[in-house]
């Protein structure tokens, strides 16, 4: 876990242990705040990330991008979210884990669920709420001749600290915004910053792609063919220019690496959920078509669906709701306003 990440996990056994009302899968930013308002609702809650640290895309892709669409928050970072989530999530207590997998799904006899992690480990639940993103989700390593580079201690493939990076020369390669971001934000501590680029066009805001050429040395349309090493230290890379075929070579103190990521749903893609073009499908309160299975943020389509922060942060909750519905038909539709919970308010009374 990262310094900004560190909740209290509980690591579950390979054996069985106590059933929980809600299972949620996917500790992104969705995933983090459903998980408050389950507690807000009373239930008995478990989280698990399948990665070694939450926070989802916005810890893998942006931990140090603002992020200026949340309402009452002007602008905060990607990081500086999760924290917040973080320790939202945390107020009722549940149990959370990183790090497992879960691939398997077995309904049982007693109308509950039985999860299996790819490792082994197994969780028993109620109902379960799919807030999985676009799945695992990990960075496209840097490959020369058909061999991927990783284990090099100045290769990054994200970016938790710009500071590291002060009177270095910085070669970064992709195109990207986050590519195009770090450029940006980097090459004012920097000794240099060089940016490379298979192709012309950038994938990022135009206002970005021109401050970024403003500032930094761009070379389109190049690749890396070669990279020379000590030890465990990267010092030059083979530039290859595409249309012309001409190589040069650079050196530099830290490369970064922004080639796109890869996401794997893994056997949560067999459950039997129906989908379109590769979303669940959900109805407007957030149930699938399995029963006691519910699902919100980027898993999910449905008809006039908003890809935004705010409306994850709507359907978490109403996800919740279907799944209290589930468990206890009398129970109210939605929990009480924050304002109006005993514990919290006696928590910020405290």
């Amino acid at each position: 876990m990262n310094e900004y990440n560190e909740p209290k996990i509980n690591m579950a056994s390979k054996g069985q242990e106590a059933v929980y009302d809600v299972t949620i899968i996917g500790g992104g930013a969705i995933g983090l705040f459903t998980t408050f308002y389950s507690g807000m609702r009373g239930l008995k809650t478990k989280l698990i990330e399948a990665s070694g640290e939450l926070g989802g895309k916005v810890t893998m892709g942006f931990p140090e991008k603002t992020v200026s669409d949340i309402g009452g928050i002007k602008e905060i970072t990607g990081k500086s979210l999760v924290k917040e989530l973080v320790k939202q999530a945390e107020t009722f207590d549940p149990t959370i884990i990183c790090g497992q997998f879960i691939t398997d799904l077995q309904p049982l006899q007693n109308g509950n669920f039985r999860l299996i992690s790819k490792t082994g480990e197994i969780h028993e639940t109620r109902s379960i709420i799919l807030t999985v993103g676009g799945g695992l989700i990990k960075p496209m390593k840097l490959e020369v001749d058909s061999v991927e580079y990783d284990e090099y201690s100045n290769l990054h493939y994200t970016v938790n600290d710009y500071s590291q990076f002060k009177n270095k020369n910085v070669l970064i390669s992709g195109g990207g915004d986050s590519a195009v971001d770090w450029a940006n934000e980097i090459h004012s501590i920097a000794k240099d910053v060089t940016v490379i680029h298979r192709r012309d066009a950038f994938r990022a805001f135009e206002n970005s792609v021109q401050k970024m050429k403003e500032q930094v040395k761009v070379l389109t349309p190049y690749t890396i063919n070669n990279l020379q090493c000590e030890n465990d230290y990267l010092t030059q890379v083979t530039l290859e220019n595409l249309e012309t075929g001409k190589t040069q070579h650079h050196e530099f103190d830290a490369l970064l690496v922004n080639h796109g990521f890869s996401s794997e749903l893994g056997g949560i893609k067999e459950w039997g959920l129906k989908s379109s073009e590769g979303k669940i499908l959900v109805n407007d309160t957030m149930e699938t078509n399995i029963p006691g299975i519910f699902a919100a943020g980027d898993a999910v389509t449905y008809p006039n669906k908003l890809n935004l922060f705010v409306a994850g942060f709507t359907e978490g909750p109403m996800a919740i709701n279907s799944a209290n519905r589930y468990l206890n038909y009398s129970s109210e539709p939605m929990a009480m306003y924050s304002t109006h919970h005993e514990k919290l308010y006696e928590m910020n009374k405290r």
